[in-house]
């Protein structure tokens, strides 16, 4: 699967994945969970450019157990890749995946060992077409994808009660897309969306599993560290 470069073919293809309904992933025992995160140049405003510079690291960490025992001690990085390379397009709302695409997917397919699921900074059916770039990029990856945003594209839904663990629904005309999750007590919660494969129970699960006591989940908190060291000051 090729990643589109204008506009209209990024909007087709997204209602293609919409309409798809792909067998759900069922989760291992013993979890290896990726994540993958793109920085770009600081300061940079607007909508940016096709070949912005970029700089993108994937990690892989162990998850702890399917069955959500308490297993931070042995949660680590088995593996990493990192890359520097250039944004295939600009930013524009709901078309996330014409700026990303390719360099997304050239770290993940490199990561080793290989994770079972991947976490990611996008939405899947929370999207004016229900098929987020987390759901675009799983599809291209065929690998199952969680999103992991700080506030919804365009669902509403209360907050959940502050405490960790504690969940309220996010909907579109009476819906449920994601999920806010709240993963530290006294921080505004997290909004998890099921991506490529996955469904609201699994991915709060998944995020619960790789909580380490920080708002960010911890797959995701150690890819956006790597980025960032990466691309420098």
């Amino acid at each position: 699967m090729t990643w589109p470069t204008e506009q209209d073919e990024l909007i087709a293809r997204q209602l293609e994945l919409a309409a798809l309904r792909p067998a759900l992933w069922n989760p291992p025992e013993h979890l290896l969970i990726g994540a993958v995160w793109i920085c770009f140049p600081r300061g940079l405003r607007g909508s940016g450019a096709a070949g912005d510079p970029a700089w993108a690291a994937a990690v892989v960490q162990t998850g702890g157990e399917a069955d959500g025992r308490d297993l931070r001690r042995r949660r680590e990085v088995v593996g990493q890749e990192l890359r520097r390379g250039r944004a295939s397009g600009p930013y524009l709302p709901g078309l996330l995946a014409l700026r990303p695409g390719p360099l997304c997917e050239y770290v993940v397919r490199r990561l080793v060992p290989a994770p079972d699921v991947l976490l990611l900074d996008a939405t899947g059916a929370d999207h004016p077409r229900r098929a987020g770039f987390a759901t675009h990029l799983g599809a291209v990856l065929d690998l199952p994808t969680i999103g992991v945003t700080h506030r919804p594209l365009i669902a509403t839904g209360p907050w959940p009660a502050d405490e960790p663990g504690a969940t309220s629904a996010l909907a579109i005309d009476g819906e449920q897309v994601a999920t806010w999750l709240r993963t530290k007590p006294g921080a505004r919660p997290l909004v998890v969306h099921p991506g490529w494969r996955t469904d609201l129970a699994t991915a709060v699960r998944v995020i619960n599993l790789c909580n380490a006591g920080r708002r960010t989940p911890e797959p995701l908190r150690r890819a956006r560290q790597a980025a960032r060291l990466l691309r420098g000051p």
